[in-house]
């Protein structure tokens, strides 16, 4: 059950909110009136507050108040266009949305049926708390890791001298290359490798990944995103570019509204779920490469820096790859998080399944082995893994 209250003075937007269908909307311009209103007085009662922007101190105090007294309510700004800093400050104190000023009945009501079809998630004050879930390593995948690192580490002590002094001698630029990755839980580590590229590899690979990704299945379409100010301007963009017909005919069509866009709720969400399922990236004859690197990677060399991230604990021998921030943060949904619960490794099963045999494979077929480890690893996967990635280091793929 959900109540709508307006809280403000503005003689327009009263009158717009008397026409809601179906709707009483109570209004008030005193924010502990509003305090008041919003007080559930019955099981899963819950409010829709429609908040007319003023002062900022006292908007401040307003909103700062409901929220406090009210958790069962959902406080929509209702402004003009706001700068970054503006927009943060109304969050901090509590907003949960924002809505043009001058907001059609239309605009409205679509917002407060949007809100109204999610009641059991925005407003699920009932919900248990729970523990998140945590992967904690093995005691006895961390000994191996130890062990195997520090024997690994002095055997191929020469091997290390030997590609520091070629990758200095090719080219300008640091030994080791840096960067940030992210493993098990999540968490965020510095991964090391030998610098395999030039010195300018991260700035290109947008431009690269484009045209030379394996892992894109296709070029996104363009999606009709309206960009417009809020109110009457949104309105006439959506006419100007013919949505309006397209509107009328389909009264089930979701549009989402922010600050300076409109767009079809099903046209965002396949934009996202097209991101996420070009989430990896993985570049073909990559022109950013030198030669001692093309080398390195051919033999896997430019790998055994992450020896000591395992002997720090960052990484296991045997697990699932830490990826790029840019390919971790498209794989945050439900489906994707297994692969987390698990140990991020030098080697893994997809490195195995396919690394070796010089084939290509899709990001879905790569997050599932990803995950298919993540539930059955043992000592004994770990050890089948292990042996043969030693007839798989050389690879036949030049990425």
């Amino acid at each position: 059950m959900i109540g709508v209250v307006y809280l403000g003075s503005n003689p327009k937007t009263q009158e717009r909110l008397k026409y809601i269908p179906g709707q009483l909307v109570r209004m008030t311009s005193i924010y502990k009136d509003a305090a008041q209103i919003c007080t559930p007085h019955v099981a899963n009662e819950h409010f829709i507050v429609f908040f007319e922007r003023n002062v900022r101190n006292e908007d401040i105090t307003a909103i700062t108040y409901l929220k406090k007294k009210s958790r069962s309510v959902y406080i929509i700004l209702m402004t003009d266009p706001m700068t970054d800093e503006e927009r943060d400050v109304y969050m901090k104190c509590g907003i949960n949305d924002t809505i043009g000023r001058e907001a059609t009945v239309t605009e409205l009501n679509k917002k407060i049926q949007f809100i109204s079809d999610r009641e059991s998630i925005l407003f699920d004050d009932e919900r248990p708390k729970y523990h998140i879930l945590k992967f904690k390593i093995p005691v006895w995948k961390r000994l191996f890791d130890i062990v195997f690192s520090i024997l690994a580490i002095i055997v191929t002590s020469p091997i290390f001298i030997l590609t520091a002094i070629a990758i200095r001698l090719e080219s300008k630029g640091p030994i080791m290359f840096k960067s940030k990755r992210v493993g098990t839980n999540y968490a965020i580590f510095d991964f090391l490798k030998f610098r395999s590229m030039y010195v300018d590899a991260e700035q290109r690979l947008q431009e690269l990944s484009k045209e030379h990704n394996q892992y894109a299945a296709h070029e996104q379409e363009e999606h009709k995103t309206i960009v417009a100010p809020l109110g009457d301007q949104a309105e006439q963009a959506m006419f100007d570019m013919g949505m309006e017909s397209e509107m009328m005919i389909s009264d089930e069509e979701i549009m989402l509204v922010g600050d300076d866009f409109v767009v079809a709720e099903s046209d965002f969400s396949k934009q996202k779920e097209e991101e996420n399922d070009n989430a990896f990236i993985k570049i073909e004859n990559d022109p950013r490469v030198t030669k001692v690197g093309r080398f390195i990677r051919k033999y896997s060399i430019d790998e055994l820096p992450q020896l000591f991230n395992i002997l720090k604990g960052d990484m296991s021998v045997v697990g699932n790859r830490p990826l790029p921030l840019y390919e971790a943060e498209k794989l945050t949904a439900d489906k994707s998080i297994d692969r987390f619960m698990a140990p991020a490794g030098l080697t893994g099963l997809w490195q195995v399944e396919e690394r070796g045999k010089g084939g290509v494979m899709s990001a879905e077929e790569r997050k599932q082995l990803d995950i298919t480890y993540g539930q059955t690893y043992n000592f004994m996967l770990d050890m089948k893994i292990i042996l043969r990635t030693f007839f798989a280091f050389k690879q036949k793929e030049n990425v």
